[in-house]
């Protein structure tokens, strides 16, 4: 099972963890790098070293950019992403909060199509939930589900188009999992057909702000 990291933590608010992550970057799929709800209006030189860390010890790092369910500007959403290479030189981009119905398709289209024309070689698509089926066409990776384990485990359900996706194609970001069930919910997630995952301890209004413990999982 891949490990895609959210991380969203200054480096200089909690340096311990931004270390433990780039010591155990070659067992992830992915870090998604976000300053400020994306790359801020200035560089962040504590970021830009993180950055240039992970990608030294081998990590894919992705800027988060923020599509509010397709209604934020794609001029603006492109122009942040300029902004993650030129100050942090990363490998591609986290599209949050994607649309999922129908009628956000075409400009979503669009918006992977501009990210790729700049050169974002990965592309993650997040809406959080299973998208109309052409969304999974257009990433490199979807996140099918973003939610609390009581969701994840009470309430998941499969549609059939995505058992004709190759797992690591799918991946689910799990929030608020007590930690001796962490090994599970990697477990539940390949059974669920995604070959990337994201299970955190952490819960809301940031679950992101820690390290996920299947990474040290990952190193027996």
């Amino acid at each position: 099972m891949s490990l895609l990291i959210p991380l969203y933590v200054h480096p200089a608010e909690d340096p311990g963890t931004w270390h433990r992550l780039i010591t155990c970057a070659t067992r992830t799929h992915a870090v998604v790098l976000n300053p400020a709800n994306g790359p801020g209006e200035a560089p962040d030189p504590a970021f830009a070293t993180a950055a240039a860390a992970l990608r030294a010890a081998g990590a894919r790092v992705l800027g988060y950019l923020d599509m509010a369910y397709g209604v934020r500007d794609p001029a603006r959403i492109t122009e942040e992403l300029r902004r993650h290479q030129e100050w942090y030189a990363v490998d591609g981009c986290f599209l949050d909060q994607a649309p999922a119905d129908s009628r956000g398709f075409p400009g979503c289209r669009r918006l992977v199509r501009s990210a790729r024309g700049l050169g974002a070689s990965t592309v993650v698509l997040n809406p959080g939930v299973h998208p109309a089926p052409g969304y999974a066409r257009l990433a490199d990776l979807t996140v099918t589900f973003e939610g609390p384990w009581s969701s994840y485990v009470s309430d998941f359900s499969r549609p059939a188009w995505t058992e004709r996706l190759p797992a690591e194609r799918l991946c689910h970001l799990v929030h608020g999992v007590p930690e001796p069930l962490v090994p599970l919910a990697v477990r539940t997630a390949g059974e669920r057909g995604a070959g990337v995952c994201g299970p955190v301890t952490g819960d809301l209004p940031n679950p992101w702000s820690r390290l996920t413990p299947a990474l040290a999982e990952a190193d027996r």
